[in-house]
C-alpha cells in the first residue's frame, strides 16, 4: 500500500482562519531567505573535498543520527542492527539495505515527532520522494535516494548552495588543526564554513578522555601542558587561531551552570590533582566553573561570542557508552539553576558590552523563572533557541510564550539547527520559521502587535537575530 507524503502548505499553523492567513503571509516572506546556521555539528570534511561522497542512504541518514537510532533503541532494536560502529570494532550489521529496511519497518514510530517532521520534509524536498516510507516501498525509496547520491548535484557543496545557506558553523575541539577549514579556504569555493572553538575536552577534568585531549592540545600547540598557567596560554593561543580561520564563537558544555572564581594557586592545585588522577567531583565542578569565567574574560578580549549549554547528563546509559562511545543518544536533561550559579560570572562580565553570552537550557522550568529575567536585564546575555529535546513544534511554542514578556524577542539569538544531519538543515529551519510565523500571527490577531511590527519580527526571528548575535557581517 502506498500513500502520498502529506505536506500541506499551511502545516503547523493554528486552525483559526484569521491567524492561519496571517501566519502564511508572514511565513511566505521568509520561506526562501538564506539560512543562517551559527551552531551545529556538521563535519567540515564534507566541504573540503568537492567530490565528497556521502556513501549509501544508510550512511547519510541513519547510522550517524542519534535522533533516529535513539527512538529505535527505545523499542528494543539493537544499535548493532543499525550499523552503529562499536568502540571495540565488534561486528555490526554491514548490509545497508537491511539497515534501511529495519528503519522503514519502524518509521511509524516517528509520527508526530520533530524527527518525523524533518525526515518527511527532507525525503520529499531533497530527494524527491513522494510516497510515505513503509516496509513495502523501502527498497524502492532506498534505490531512489542512492541514485540521487551518485549525481554531481548531490555533492555537499552543491547542496549547500541549493539550500541557500549563507553561513554554516561547525563545532571543533580545542586541539583541532582545522585542516578541512584550511582546505575549504584554499579551494576558492565561496561557501562560508566557519569553525567554532569548543574546549570542553580539556576544561572538564572529569571527562574520561581528559588526559588524552590534554595531550592532543599540547601536541597541537607544540609544548607539553603541565600546569594551569600553560593551559590558559594554550586556550588563548588556540582561540586566536580559530578566529583567524573565521570563527566568531566558542561553545561550552557542563552538567550545571555553576561558575566560581579561583585564585591561581587554587586552580594550579586542582590541575595538579587532575594530572595525578586524584581530582574529586568538587574539584571538577569548581575548575570548570572557574574556566567558564576565564573564557568569558577571553571573550571580552578577543570578541568571540560565548555559547553555554549546561544541563545534560551525558552518557546516561553506561552499557551503550561502553559499547558505542559518546553521542549515541543516551544523554538526559537534568534540572538546572542559573540565578545563583551564574552570579560569579555575571558579577564580573554581565554588564560588559564586549561579552555576548548565549545561554541554552534543557530545563524549560527556568525559561520564565530565571533565564528571561536574566537576559532581560544583563547586557551580556542572550537566550539561545529551544535546544535539543525542545527543538520541536511544541517546544518552540512554549519557549516563545515563556520568554517573550520578560526578555522580549530582541534578547534572543534567533534559530540554530544544532545538527549533524546536513540534509535536514532546510527542514529544521522551515519548521522554526513556520512556528515563529504562527506565534507572531497570534500576536497580531490579539491586537498585541500590528502587521508592520509582525513583518519585522518574522525577518528578525528567521535570520537577522542570529546574524547579529553571532557577529556575521
Amino acid at each position: 500500500m502506498t500513500e502520498p507524503i502529506h505536506l500541506p502548505a499551511d502545516r503547523y499553523f493554528d486552525p483559526d482562519p484569521a491567524q492561519k492567513e496571517i501566519a502564511l503571509q508572514l511565513y511566505q516572506q521568509v520561506a526562501d531567505k538564506p539560512l543562517v546556521c551559527p551552531h551545529g555539528h556538521v563535519d567540515p570534511r564534507l566541504f573540503s573535498d568537492p567530490d565528497y561522497d556521502f556513501g549509501s542512504p544508510a550512511d547519510l541518514l541513519l547510522i550517524p543520527d542519534h535522533y533516529i537510532f535513539r527512538m529505535l533503541y527505545s523499542q528494543g532494536i539493537a544499535l548493532e542492527s543499525l550499523g552503529v560502529p562499536r568502540r571495540d570494532g565488534g561486528a555490526v550489521e554491514s548490509d545497508h539495505r537491511k539497515i534501511w529496511q529495519t528503519f522503514a519497518d519502524n518509521f511509524y514510530l516517528f509520527r508526530g515527532t520533530p524527527t518525523g517532521m524533518w525526515l518527511t520534509h527532507e525525503l520529499h524536498d531533497v530527494f524527491g520522494v513522494r510516497q510515505k516510507l513503509n516496509s513495502q516501498n523501502a527498497q524502492a525509496i532506498y534505490d531512489q535516494i542512492a541514485d540521487c547520491l551518485t549525481k554531481p548535484e548531490f555533492r555537499p557543496r552543491r547542496l549547500f548552495e541549493r539550500f541557500n545557506i549563507s553561513v554554516l558553523a561547525t563545532t571543533d575541539a580545542a586541539h583541532d588543526q582545522l585542516e578541512h577549514h584550511q582546505a575549504i579556504k584554499a579551494s576558492g569555493w565561496q561557501g562560508r564554513i566557519v569553525p567554532t572553538f569548543r574546549p570542553d575536552g580539556v576544561v572538564n577534568i572529569d571527562r574520561p578522555d581528559w588526559q588524552e585531549n590534554l595531550q592532543a592540545l599540547g601536541e597541537t600547540c607544540g609544548y607539553e601542558i603541565t600546569s594551569y598557567k600553560t593551559l590558559i596560554a594554550a586556550l588563548e593561543s588556540r582561540r586566536a587561531y580559530f578566529k583567524s580561520m573565521g570563527a566568531t564563537a566558542t561553545d561550552h558544555a557542563a552538567l550545571t551552570p555553576f561558575t566560581c572564581e579561583l585564585s591561581d594557586a587554587e586552580a594550579e592545585a586542582i590541575f595538579a590533582r587532575a594530572l595525578a588522577g586524584i581530582a574529586t567531583e568538587d574539584d571538577a565542578t569548581r575548575f570548570t566553573g572557574h574556566l567558564l569565567i576565564q573564557n568569558a574574560r577571553m571573550s571580552t578580549e578577543d570578541g568571540l561570542v560565548m555559547q553555554f549549554h549546561p544541563g545534560s547528563y551525558r552518557n546516561h546509559n553506561s552499557v551503550v557508552f561502553e559499547k558505542f562511545g559518546f553521542d549515541k543518544g543516551c544523554d538526559i536533561p537534568v534540572p538546572s539553576e542559573f540565578t545563583r550559579n551564574l552570579k560569579a560570572l555575571l558579577d564580573k562580565f554581565g554588564s560588559d558590552p564586549r561579552l555576548t553570552l548565549i545561554l541554552f537550557t534543557l530545563d524549560e522550568t527556568t525559561y520564565a523563572r530565571e533565564l528571561a529575567p536574566l537576559a532581560g536585564h544583563y547586557p551580556a546575555l542572550k537566550l539561545g533557541p529551544p535546544w535539543w529535546f525542545h527543538d520541536s513544534l511544541n517546544g518552540m511554542r512554549r519557549y516563545r510564550d515563556q520568554v517573550m514578556e520578560t526578555a522580549g524577542v530582541y534578547n534572543t539569538a534567533g534559530f540554530n539547527d544544532d545538527t549533524r544531519a546536513f540534509p535536514s538543515i532546510p527542514a529544521r529551519h522551515d519548521l522554526a520559521r513556520r512556528v515563529d510565523a504562527n506565534w507572531i500571527a497570534s500576536l497580531v490577531v490579539r491586537g498585541i502587535v500590528d502587521l508592520n511590527d509582525a513583518e519585522a519580527m518574522i525577518h528578525d526571528t528567521a535570520y537577522r537575530l542570529a546574524q547579529r548575535a553571532y557577529k556575521f557581517a
